[in-house]
């Protein structure tokens, strides 16, 4: 198959643009004279390639105005004084003689964007990538005829072009990310509901030991008379570990179960264990990456620890949860630092009176709970630390707690469906632009029940191409919202809880595969959980904030490639 010449696929752009981008056609220079293009070939020292000559010939790069032609997310094209520039710019680098930049890189930074190849040799009338940090390296392209048809056809049939689509979006051209999202997706949740929690403790290391067929201690074997191999159990010995320092909340007045309750405890995983069964559960696949918290009482105060997962009580949303109606004391410790947090009736303490200690690192010796496991102290400054706050709490507040001897007590713990993060409050404000929508025009110039029932219908779609709107939770709630009638979002509830399991699901994916390197997820299933997630917290900024704030959030989560047109037909309808 022929490849189209550089002037015929200009000619296609230039028709595309005209029509359905006539802002980004306008930005367009027009043809660069050709005394222009030999100067510049003798300031850099070398003839341009002919393809390069010839683009130049029908359009001396780009205004770099808002909207002009770039080449999907690599920046504008560029002209012949561009390319002089930039081409001494990268020279001075020592990075410039892969090629002769075509576009004005990423950022509109010179180090970062597609190049040509114009010295003779294998590569010579290529077009390459290139980065900042990277070697360059050549794309798919074997010329620049290539690119130019390429992106004619992508224009033309809204095609995939350095992986991404072109749009035309109010007169200008877009670039849009293909998005799609899975129907279905493998559960982290729903497979780690089919284990069992580990409940015994790892077998114990064991070395063989032979004995004679009497079972009396082997002598030395003499004749090589009849023998038996028997296994006695033994252990290895380890440098004593470091005491248990665990983040713990104390709550006046609360019992476990209320403490738990307010955390978010999966009522299925509550039962007694002590801290090394609860440690076990929650690094096994069981947990599925959810955090797990013990909670006992001491001398009128209910306290929970944190045994493994995602760090919790230090989370404004928890703090806040934990001490409605009541007072809170937090204490927490992450490697080098030491915190006590307090709060009081829904309201945590102001920052100053936060109590820090940060520890220097003592050796370069690789951290981590091994570290710990082996006796090894890290930061001793907020190991020492964490004592004395807990001396602190008993002075001022009469809290007893001692983390070595409750340990080995049997507790009423549970795995954690995290509270969600708190939304944003008071005046916080939204983007002018989202994704190629003028924003803040469409909030001054629509009447605010118009722009709710489109934006209504925008939510509507957003759950049905996130698959969102499968949930019967979701669905109630999307039927209520456009019936007009109140929604149910508190804690506990069931759009609540299935909102936090959402979050629990993407987190876990993302986990999985992060920690292993045979996960049994995949990136397909970490899309479809994220693109859920953040449609349900879409949702739920529509129902608790202002509505641009929530406009903006379900205007850039939108994954349709036609949506401008959907969102210009839902404010006709509306």
């Amino acid at each position: 198959m022929s490849i189209p010449a550089v002037e015929a696929s200009w000619a296609r752009v230039d028709a595309w643009l005209a029509r359905h981008a006539p802002l980004t056609h306008a930005t367009l220079r027009p043809p660069a004279p050709r005394a222009a293009i030999e100067d510049a070939e003798r300031t850099l020292g070398g003839p341009f390639h002919p393809d390069l000559v010839a683009s130049l010939r029908c359009h001396d790069g780009v205004q770099p105005d808002d909207g002009a032609v770039q080449l999907a997310s690599y920046g504008p094209l560029c002209g012949v004084a561009d390319i002089v520039r930039n081409t001494a710019f990268l020279r001075s680098l020592g990075v410039g003689e892969a090629g002769l930049p075509l576009t004005l890189g990423i950022g509109r930074r010179p180090s970062d964007g597609l190049f040509i190849a114009c010295r003779p040799g294998s590569r010579y009338g290529q077009v390459g990538r290139r980065f900042d940090e990277d070697m360059p390296s050549f794309a798919h392209w074997p010329s620049l005829r290539h690119v130019l048809a390429d992106l004619a056809d992508a224009l033309e049939g809204s095609l995939l072009f350095l992986d991404r689509i072109p749009l035309a979006v109010a007169g200008k051209l877009a670039w849009e990310d293909q998005r799609t999202v899975p129907a279905e997706a493998v559960s982290p949740l729903t497979r780690a509901a089919a284990l069992a929690e580990p409940e015994s403790d790892p077998p114990a290391l064991i070395r063989p030991v032979f004995t004679n067929v009497a079972g009396s201690p082997p002598p030395p074997p003499e004749h090589g008379g009849p023998q038996r191999l028997f296994f006695v159990r033994t252990h290895r010995p380890r440098p004593a570990p470091l005491p248990d320092q665990p983040d713990v909340a104390f709550a006046a007045g609360l019992t476990p179960a209320e403490v738990l309750r307010r955390l978010g405890a999966i009522p299925a995983t509550v039962r007694p264990r002590d801290r090394r069964q609860a440690q076990r559960a929650v690094e096994s696949a069981w947990a599925a990456h959810r955090p797990l918290v013990r909670a006992g009482e001491t001398e009128g105060w209910t306290y929970a620890t944190l045994e493994g997962g995602a760090a919790q009580f230090a989370r404004p949303e928890v703090l806040r949860a934990l001490s409605t109606g009541t007072r809170v004391a937090v204490l927490t410790r992450h490697g080098p630092e030491v915190v006590l947090t307090f709060a009081e009736d829904g309201v945590p303490c102001p920052e100053e009176d936060t109590r820090r200690v940060t520890s220097p690192r003592r050796n370069n010796t690789a951290g981590g709970p091994e570290a710990r496991r082996l006796g090894v102290d890290l930061w001793p400054g907020s190991t020492a630390a964490y004592s004395r706050f807990l001396a602190v709490l008993r002075r001022d507040f009469g809290i007893a707690y001692d983390p070595d001897e409750e340990g080995p007590a049997e507790l009423t713990s549970a795995l954690l469906l995290p509270l969600l993060d708190d939304l944003p409050t008071g005046d916080c404000g939204f983007p002018s632009q989202v994704r190629d929508v003028d924003l803040a025009g469409l909030v001054e110039r629509t009447p605010p029940q118009r722009l709710r029932a489109a934006l209504v219908a925008q939510l509507s779609r957003l759950a049905s191409e996130t698959h969102l709107d499968t949930y019967p939770e979701v669905a109630e709630a999307l039927h209520r919202i456009r019936h007009g009638l109140p929604v149910d979002c508190d804690q506990d509830g069931p759009l609540d809880s299935r909102m936090r399991t959402l979050a629990a699901e993407a987190h876990a994916t993302r986990k999985l595969l992060q920690d292993a390197d045979t996960a049994p997820v995949s990136h397909e299933d970490l899309t479809a959980w994220t693109a859920r997630d953040k449609a349900a917290h879409a949702l739920r900024e529509f129902l608790r904030l202002p509505l641009p704030v929530a406009a903006a959030t379900i205007l850039d989560q939108r994954v349709s490639l036609r949506r401008h047109e959907e969102l210009i037909a839902d404010l006709d309808s509306a």
